[in-house]
């Protein structure tokens, strides 16, 4: 046995331990990814402020302590997309 093919076999071996381990976190509810930022409340709080036009993008972020990033993901995520008639096809992956 060759020596890339005993590094090629212990590779295997962590990845099959590694999505089996993950596996169970899974099934015991433990892996469930990046939590969000803001709760369901503060996420449709935000929205209805943001639709006010009061506050800007920065104040908002400031008042929510969060970034002006997570202030455009969560109006993009809970905002409908507009359609625009010149562009029928903007929002398809082709």
């Amino acid at each position: 046995m060759s020596w890339p093919m005993v590094a090629e076999f212990e590779a295997d071996l962590i990845r099959m331990r590694t999505r089996e381990g993950m596996a169970v976190a899974r099934a015991k509810g433990h892996l469930r990814g990046k939590q969000p930022k803001l709760t369901a409340n503060q996420a449709r709080h935000l929205v209805e402020l943001a639709d006010l036009d009061t506050y800007s993008t920065a104040e908002l972020a400031e008042l929510f302590s969060v970034g002006r990033s997570t202030i455009y993901r969560t109006l993009q995520r809970t905002r409908p997309p507009v359609a625009d008639p010149h562009r029928p096809f903007a929002g398809r992956a082709g």
